[in-house]
Parts: C-alpha cells; sequence; structure tokens
C-alpha cells in the first residue's frame, strides 16, 4: 500500500497521542478515518486538529465511542463506521489503544491487572476478529498492532514491578508475526506489522487512571490519591507526611514529564509508522532507545532482568522507558 488516499482506516485510541497523530496524518493524505475511543472529549479535540490542518475536501472523519476490551462495543463500532461511511470494507486497522497499570501480581489488583491485559492485548485481538471480515472485502489490506519496547523486554527496571503490560504487549508480538503466515496462506491481499514504540511523548500516564477509574477528569479522586499513596510507597517514598496536594501535584508532574520529556513526540512517531506501513515493513522499531533496547537485549538475553543489564541500558537509552 503504497499511498493511503482514498482508503479507510480504522483506528483505536484517537483521542490522544500516537492515535490522534496517526488520524492527522492519514486523513492528511486523503484517508477517511474512523476512530474510537473511549473519551469523546478527547476525540473532539483531534477532530478540531484535523480540520485545523485542513483536509482535502470529501475526506470522512467519524468518531466512535467504544472500550476495545468489549467485544459487544468494537461490533457496534464497526457497524456504526460502515453505515457512517457508507462501506463494506477497511484497507487499514490500528490497534492502537492501550494503557499501563497492573503491574504487580501481588501487590496490585485482579482487577486492575486483567483491565490493563484486556485493553492492550485484548483490544488488539478482537480488533482484527471484529474488522477482518471488512478487510477481507477489500482489494488491499494492511493490520498495524502497537506493542512497545516491553514486548522483547518485559521491565522497567528491577525495582518497578511490570507484569500486565508486558505480558500484553509480548502477545501482541507474538499474535501479529504469527499473523505473518495466516495471512500469507489464507488472505495474501492482507499485510501486518506490528509496532514497538520505545518512550513517545504521549498521555498514557494520566489516561491510564482515567480509563482505570472510569473518570475522564484530571484531578485525582479521593481512591485515586488513595492509589498514588500506597504506589509511591512501594517505591520506598515516605508518604506520611505528604499532602494530597503534594500528590497530585507529583501526578502531575509525572504526566507533563513523560509527555513533555520525551525523546521523540506521538507525531515524529506516528511519521515513522507510516513509512513502515508504506514499506511493508512487518517489524517497525520506533525510536532510537527501542533500537538500543532491541540490541541489547538480543546480544545478552540472560542478563536482560539484572540489575547490571539495567545500569547499561539507564545509561544508553536514559530514563526513557517503556511503551
Amino acid at each position: 500500500m503504497k499511498d493511503f488516499a482514498g482508503k479507510t482506516a480504522v483506528l483505536t485510541g484517537g483521542g490522544t497521542g500516537m492515535g490522534r497523530e496517526l488520524a492527522r496524518q492519514l486523513v492528511a493524505e486523503g484517508c477517511n478515518v474512523a476512530m474510537c475511543d473511549v473519551s469523546a472529549r478527547n476525540m473532539a479535540e483531534t477532530v478540531r486538529l484535523i480540520e485545523q490542518d485542513r483536509p482535502p475536501q470529501g475526506t470522512r472523519v467519524t468518531t466512535h465511542i467504544a472500550d476495545v476490551s468489549d467485544e459487544a462495543q468494537l461490533i457496534a463500532f464497526r457497524d456504526e463506521m460502515a453505515a457512517q461511511h457508507e462501506t463494506d470494507r477497511v484497507h487499514l486497522l490500528f490497534n492502537n489503544a492501550g494503557i499501563g497499570g497492573g503491574g504487580s501480581m501481588l501487590n496490585d489488583s485482579r482487577e486492575d491487572w486483567e483491565r490493563t491485559f484486556n485493553v492492550c492485548w485484548g483490544g488488539v485481538y478482537l480488533g482484527v476478529r471484529t474488522f477482518l471480515p471488512m478487510m477481507l472485502a477489500a482489494d488491499e489490506g494492511h493490520i498495524v498492532n502497537t506493542s512497545s519496547v516491553n514486548g522483547f523486554w518485559a521491565s522497567l527496571g528491577p525495582s518497578v514491578s511490570h507484569t500486565a503490560y508486558a505480558a500484553a504487549k509480548f502477545a501482541v508480538k507474538g499474535f501479529t508475526e504469527a499473523l505473518i503466515t495466516d495471512l500469507a496462506l489464507n488472505a495474501p491481499h492482507i499485510k501486518c506489522s506490528v509496532v514497538m514504540p520505545g518512550h513517545i511523548g504521549t498521555s498514557i500516564v494520566a489516561n491510564s487512571r482515567k480509563v482505570m477509574t472510569r473518570r475522564d477528569d484530571d484531578a485525582l479522586s479521593a481512591e485515586d490519591l488513595e492509589r498514588a499513596r500506597a504506589r509511591i510507597a512501594r517505591s520506598g517514598i515516605d508518604v506520611s507526611q505528604m499532602t494530597d496536594e503534594a500528590i497530585q501535584a507529583m501526578a502531575a508532574e509525572q504526566h507533563r514529564r513523560f509527555l513533555e520529556e520525551a525523546p521523540m513526540s506521538a507525531a515524529q512517531a506516528a511519521a515513522v509508522i507510516l513509512a513502515g506501513v508504506k514499506a511493508e515493513r512487518w517489524r517497525i522499531l520506533v525510536g532510537d532507545d527501542a533500537a538500543t533496547m532491541d540490541a541489547m537485549v538480543r546480544a545478552d538475553p540472560e542478563a536482560a532482568y539484572t540489575p547490571e543489564f539495567f545500569a547499561v541500558l539507564a545509561r544508553d537509552v536514559g530514563w526513557r522507558l517503556g511503551g
């Protein structure tokens, strides 16, 4: 697929981050986009930016509320987009939605663990299941599944539990690699890619909390504050004298740093992804940190989870870790 003009793309997680920038860049090339997200407010901002970009005349953009971990909601999304775009086919499927959380099997709740896993892995699996018939009906297609550097290195370092997200991202990677042969044998007009981003400037830190608590609010609730205190305490920081305002400020600063101090912006990441799709690359590493981490893990996989390995990794890529 050398260009996207006149094609129809389905995109999950279109309200912020890479999803928003993928939507903007696809529409700029004349691609029709149907996006879903759990936040109508965020998608409205994506649409405002697309309109500000002055897209090609006749390009259609629709927004749909859907939780990607819920098959019924994805099916409703599919049916709505088919009606609104007046089509029975999809050329591009970007399974991009994701959240963080549920890092520990021991200290985090089963609900949080499974919520993270079901969004990050289930959203990809159900996305393919739901939209594959419409891709089979198209003359060409490409499935783009977002994994992470945590899909080849299941860690954020020796002092942080990171099981749910990493397990999900490994699943996404393995599933997409297996699809290469499955599609070649049974639907050769459809290609697939797995995207492995390093630290990209997105709102995943704040968005993950909102998805977990089902509150689209920047201010921390009483429950949010309690969870944040417990998480901070597990990292070895004394929280006994910290006020609620201090906890709120710490959360806001964490979000700001992840978004603004990343080595690559979401717009830059989206450009890398779309270039990889056009080149039909099945494996798309995004960011120099991703390439460095991949090389290090491949060179010495037995040592990948030792403190010594992490010390070298942190030195070589900085503290820019996570998808």
